[in-house]
């Protein structure tokens, strides 16, 4: 039995819901350890989740939605920041991140004809590590000292760590109660 596309609108829907998400998941005040500039926060677990169900395209656009309404003041992030300035500090790398690491997540999970357990935590690391691959530099650069913002970075491992698995457990039971649903087309079909 062959997969219906979804509409235009449904994807549409899908997207604008998931930028939601993520500006829920922003009511979540975040805190900073061991002095660092960046705080610690669960919104970071957005970008993730929308690439492991709705797939590279969808989930990406999710967060560049998302970035861009963040972008122009709304105070969507965590501490109600908003506004170009939370791009120009020190965690502005980790917020570009975002969109990078929703891409490679959603394209680690669509080449998977179903992707279970194993798959979405390899696919969620791999998210967390393209965020790591924007935002450490990017705080090194502001800060001036890229050894330091990169042994400040580890401070995040262990809630980053934490919420890739929460994320990839909430994310197979979504795919195992929904089938194709919500990354219908954009996955490829299993082999028979």
């Amino acid at each position: 039995m062959s997969e219906r596309p979804s509409s235009p609108a449904a994807n549409l829907a899908r997207t604008v819901v998931f930028a939601a998400f993520i500006a829920v998941l922003g009511i979540f005040p975040g805190f900073y350890l061991a002095g660092a500039a960046v705080p610690v926060v669960l919104q970071n677990a957005g970008p993730l989740l929308a690439g492991s169900i709705l797939g590279a395209r969808r989930g990406t656009s999710s967060v560049l939605l998302f970035v861009a309404l963040t972008a122009i003041g709304l105070p969507l992030l965590s501490g109600g920041r908003g506004g170009i300035a939370p791009f120009l500090g020190p965690s502005g790398g980790f917020l570009l991140g975002w969109i990078l690491s929703a891409l490679v997540v959603g394209l680690i999970v669509q080449r998977s004809a179903k992707p279970g357990l194993g798959v979405l935590l390899l696919a969620n690391l791999a998210g967390v590590a393209a965020d790591y691959l924007v935002g450490i530099p990017y705080w090194g650069l502001m800060i001036g000292d890229l050894p330091s913002a990169a042994v400040q970075s580890l401070v995040f491992l262990p809630g980053d760590a934490v919420k890739l698995v929460a994320v990839s457990l909430v994310a197979v039971a979504v795919h195992r109660a929904v089938p194709q649903a919500l990354t219908g087309a954009a996955r490829r079909p299993a082999e028979s």
